[in-house]
């Protein structure tokens, strides 16, 4: 079950080609990948075993700074992440946060309804690319 305002999607992919992808669709789109964090080599450092699980933050000053301009705690959800993972049963998931609920967390208001639409473009297609 997802968390409220999370958006998750299967991947057709292993974890590591569905990151890989999502990181080169970053990359093509002219966005920053600003870490690649996994969280399973992390577990295996500290003597604990977790399925295939990676975080990609990324993001680009243009689209968050607006939003954080209306509102500084939008910080604590920018840059983007999306995480892809593999669950007890072998299936392989991309999760996101969506856009539309970090705005109405923070109490964005009609000025940046464009900067949230085209966020949530830009997510879905990226997601797109890396799970089909």
């Amino acid at each position: 079950m997802a968390a409220e305002g999370l958006i998750t999607l299967p991947s057709s992919f292993e974890p590591k080609d569905t990151m890989d992808r999502l990181e080169a669709a970053v990359k093509a789109k002219g966005l920053t990948v600003f870490a690649r964090i996994d969280h399973a080599a992390g577990a295996a450092e500290v003597g604990m075993s977790l399925h295939p699980t990676e975080l990609l933050i990324f993001g680009n000053a243009k689209g968050g700074t607006p939003l954080m301009q209306a509102n500084p705690e939008t910080g604590v959800d920018l840059p983007l992440k999306a995480l892809v993972y593999e669950d007890a049963t072998g299936k392989i998931w991309l999760a996101y946060n969506d856009p539309h609920w970090i705005a109405e967390r923070h109490g964005l208001g009609a000025n940046q309804v464009a900067t949230i639409d085209a966020m949530t473009a830009l997510l879905k297609e990226l997601a797109t690319r890396a799970i089909k």
